[in-house]
């Protein structure tokens, strides 16, 4: 659901799509502008909106690998609240609309959590054989002008015929 069908929704509850409208913008402004303040939000049943304090990191230039050094910084958090979370877990629509997460212990397994998708290993069975040829290239786009040129005869007659 994003925001204008959030706004329709409220809209049957309300009868009005001008006061839906002010009370989704009014709520959003309130939210953001609270946690942005540093103070934390907590709707009772839904949950809480807060800002998280993250710890400065090194990470890595996927495009280069240079590390590089990434400041602390706070972001915005949400945390579901238990009559939420027992709703979710409940519905068999959110159960068949759900994506799973990779879990922990398999991110582990494959290197520390860490990503190292800008470094290529050589399978060790092939580490002394010759390379590989080259993948194909790829097939060449038609000439744009001789497909423009092929169809105009047709517009024409056509227009000829009318």
């Amino acid at each position: 659901m994003n925001k204008a069908q959030l706004v329709d929704a409220l809209t049957a509850r309300l009868g009005d799509r001008r006061a839906a409208t002010a009370a989704v913008d009014a709520m959003v402004e309130v939210i953001v502008d609270a946690v942005g303040r540093g103070e934390t939000v907590t709707l009772t049943g839904f949950g809480v909106f807060e800002p998280r304090r993250r710890a400065p990191r090194t990470a890595r230039n996927p495009r280069t690998g240079e590390t590089v050094p990434v400041g602390e910084t706070v972001v915005p958090s949400f945390r579901p609240g238990a009559a939420f979370k027992e709703r979710v877990a409940a519905s068999e629509a959110a159960a068949a609309n759900a994506t799973s997460a990779p879990r922990r212990t398999e991110r582990a397994a494959a290197g520390n959590g860490r990503s190292t998708a800008t470094r290529k290993t050589t399978p060790p069975e092939t580490a002394g054989a010759p390379a590989a040829a080259a993948a194909p290239a790829k097939k060449a786009a038609a000439p744009k002008k001789a497909a423009a040129s092929a169809k105009k005869p047709a517009r024409r007659k056509a227009a000829a015929e009318k």
